[in-house]
């Protein structure tokens, strides 16, 4: 048994599958293709907005004839579904590049591992995937779209997770309470990916970024408790005030970032810091 970084952590599933190798062979276990790229892009983006959002993807890959995406979630939002489904709904309209050609040049392949399950039940299941393929009113499926949406939950494997997808999902699954069990792993590829987490290898930088959204997390965890979504609910501004200043001098006392601040609380990084200079000065 040795100490292992939780592959839950944007940074180090990043730092993990990043790896061209490691990336090939996963999306060719989950999605049952052939994929050669050379290069695996982190916090990618299209050069040009599609849309009115702008989506930033955690892993990003092509070549000539697929493109694969890959996200992952710790944290459960309550619209992670419709949010994934416009992700890979964008990498489709992208490549629509002329008003008088509706022809996609690659195959979509979206994956998002979800590292942790949601309090309603929606999410029973280790994988599941979802396709474009119409059905006919014989029940027959009618072959015409390629591109797939799949959602994987490591700590749901069963005996019925197919067994190319259970290992890949067993390995993550086994990572996340911060210890692997290095013998179970005979696959010299694991074994590269058990030391690319070990504990003892991670450099300092990498370590702060996982500090930072471990910190995030917690933060987040505790304030929803508290009454964080129920004061900005009842739309009580002098209650979102006051929350949000004690939110922005725990999340200070925890040494999270500014810009995680910003984010956690809805406020830009300048707002923050005018909050934290009245509070330092006894202004509030």
């Amino acid at each position: 048994m040795i100490e292992v970084i939780p592959l839950k952590y944007g940074p180090m599933f990043k730092r993990v599958f990043s790896q061209p190798k490691v990336f090939n062979q996963f999306a060719k276990d989950i999605l049952n293709i052939e994929l050669n790229v050379n290069e695996v892009h982190t916090e990618y983006e299209y050069p040009e907005p599609i849309g009115f959002v702008r989506s930033k993807y955690d892993l990003f890959a092509e070549d000539i004839e697929q493109r694969i995406i890959v996200e992952i979630l710790h944290i459960k939002e309550e619209d992670f579904f419709d949010r994934f489904l416009y992700y890979h709904l964008i990498s489709l309209v992208e490549q629509v590049r002329s008003f008088d050609e509706y022809g996609f040049e690659r195959t979509v392949y979206t994956i998002v591992v979800l590292t942790s399950v949601p309090r309603d039940g929606s999410v029973n299941f280790s994988c599941a995937i979802s396709d474009m393929d119409p059905i006919d009113e014989r029940g027959n499926k009618i072959r015409i779209y390629p591109h797939r949406l799949v959602f994987l939950s490591p700590r749901q494997v069963n005996e019925q997770t197919p067994p190319t997808i259970r290992k890949w999902l067993e390995f993550i699954a086994d990572s996340l309470d911060g210890t692997v069990e290095e013998s179970h792993y005979d696959d010299r590829l694991f074994q590269q990916m058990i030391e690319e987490i070990r504990k003892q290898t991670i450099d300092p930088a990498l370590l702060a970024e996982i500090k930072d959204e471990a910190a995030w997390e917690k933060a987040k965890t505790r304030f929803t408790k508290e009454g964080w979504e129920e004061g900005r609910e009842e739309g009580q501004k002098n209650g979102i005030l006051a929350q949000q200043r004690q939110t922005i001098i725990q999340a200070k006392q925890m040494g999270m970032e500014m810009t995680a601040i910003a984010t956690l609380v809805g406020l830009n990084e300048t707002e923050v810091q005018e909050i934290i200079n009245r509070i330092s000065l006894g202004k509030d």
